[in-house]
């Protein structure tokens, strides 16, 4: 029987030297004794296989593959796996301060009368080259809205808009409700799930608290071409997710289509990216 606290879920692809980084930090976690971390490699990796069977980590570590389907499926496994009562999902790209374990922790205890997601904050890695569309990208809202979420610091954030905000590269959940509530496993691209999962969440009465001094590094490059792609690939795969949640309240519809289709026209970062947005809804 486990004596874990936390269960760490980490779904990798292909990213041994980012995911060996990602373990060091955990290394160093205040609570690091508490931890029982779960690496889910989604699809066969060589060198993701070599990094796990050879070396001799400080904490306690699980590694399993699976065949190459997707972070939700990963994050899935993962968790059928976990023997703790708390669940913290982090990218293998996440590189979490050393206190940020033992704030999620802090964070549940002081509520356990209560279910709720603890979302911590991330920003980009400073050893990166931070070009101007991540610098973009971290306020707006098209990939993280920190930056919304400053009136509920340290506290809940209103029903109506937590999904939104249930960034799955940095958040934890009692793993009962992970287990009751998995990933859709038919999404195949990427974006939404998120979102997605976040409404079934709020739906079932959990409420989303935020901590921002729970803080972690996201060591992910992006340029604008990495972005505009990844934006594309949002609408995309927007049909497909309005089926399996229809009151997605993200989905354009009428004059919110119309009023996308003219931000497209802006010469901006943010007229490029509803551009791409929208060539991905017109493939659908």
């Amino acid at each position: 029987m486990s004596n874990a606290s936390l269960s760490v879920v980490i779904p990798t692809h292909k990213r041994a030297d980012r995911l060996k980084q990602c373990l060091s930090h955990l290394e160093q976690q205040t609570a690091a004794g508490e931890l029982e971390v779960i690496v889910v490699s989604d699809g066969h990796d060589t060198e993701t296989t070599l990094l796990m069977g050879e070396t001799q980590w400080k904490i306690n570590v699980k590694f399993f593959e699976i065949e190459k389907s997707q972070q939700g499926i990963a994050r899935n496994r993962g968790v059928e796996k976990a023997t703790a009562p708390l669940t913290l999902f982090i990218g293998d790209d996440i590189f979490l301060a050393p206190d940020a374990c033992e704030k999620h922790l802090a964070v549940h205890r002081a509520h356990s009368k209560k279910p709720l997601a603890v979302l911590g904050f991330t920003t980009w890695d400073p050893g990166l080259d931070i070009t101007e569309t991540m610098r973009w990208l971290e306020k707006t809202g098209w990939q993280f809205g920190y930056n919304l979420l400053t009136p509920y610091r340290k506290g809940f954030v209103p029903k109506e808009m937590q999904h939104r905000f249930m960034y799955t590269s940095h958040i934890s959940v009692p793993t009962d409700i992970a287990k009751k509530f998995p990933f859709h496993e038919d999404v195949t691209l990427y974006g939404w799930e998120d979102i997605v999962w976040g409404q079934e969440l709020r739906d079932a009465g959990v409420s989303l608290y935020y901590e921002p001094d729970a803080t972690a590094l996201h060591h992910h490059h992006i340029t604008l071409d990495d972005s505009l792609a990844r934006i594309e690939t949002l609408g995309k795969s927007l049909l497909h997710l309005t089926k399996i949640a229809p009151d997605l309240d993200r989905m354009p519809r009428g004059w919110k289509l119309l009023a996308y289709k003219i931000l497209a026209l802006l010469p901006t970062m943010r007229g490029k990216h509803y551009k791409a947005f929208m060539r991905g809804i017109e493939r659908i």
